[in-house]
C-alpha cells in the first residue's frame, strides 16, 4: 500500500492498536477505492458518543467477532466512516 497523508500533509500515524483498527486493521485510518465506508476519521470515543451512535442505528458498542470488532468503550480510538460523520 501506498504511503497515506493526513490533511496537513504529513504521514499517518496509528490511529489506535488496541483495539486494532481501521478499514485494513493496520491501526490507521488508511482507505482506497474498496473502502465503501471511507474509515478515515480517527476518534476518542465518549460514553455520550457511544450512546447517540448507539440510537442512531451505528453499534459500536456490541463486538463482531466475525469482522474483528471488539465492541468500543469510552476512551478507545477508532477509525469512522467519513460518511457517518457528516451524518451527526
Amino acid at each position: 500500500m501506498e504511503q497515506q497523508y493526513n490533511i496537513f500533509g504529513e504521514p499517518l500515524i496509528a490511529c489506535s492498536n488496541q483495539p486494532l483498527t481501521g478499514f485494513f486493521r493496520d491501526g490507521c485510518c488508511n482507505t482506497d477505492g474498496t473502502d465503501f465506508g471511507v474509515h478515515t476519521v480517527c476518534i476518542v470515543a465518549t460514553d455520550e458518543f457511544l450512546d447517540f451512535s448507539f440510537q442512531t442505528g451505528n453499534d459500536l458498542l456490541t463486538p463482531v467477532p466475525q469482522w474483528d470488532f471488539p465492541g468500543l468503550k469510552a476512551g478507545d480510538r477508532w477509525c469512522l466512516c467519513a460518511e457517518k460523520c457528516f451524518i451527526y
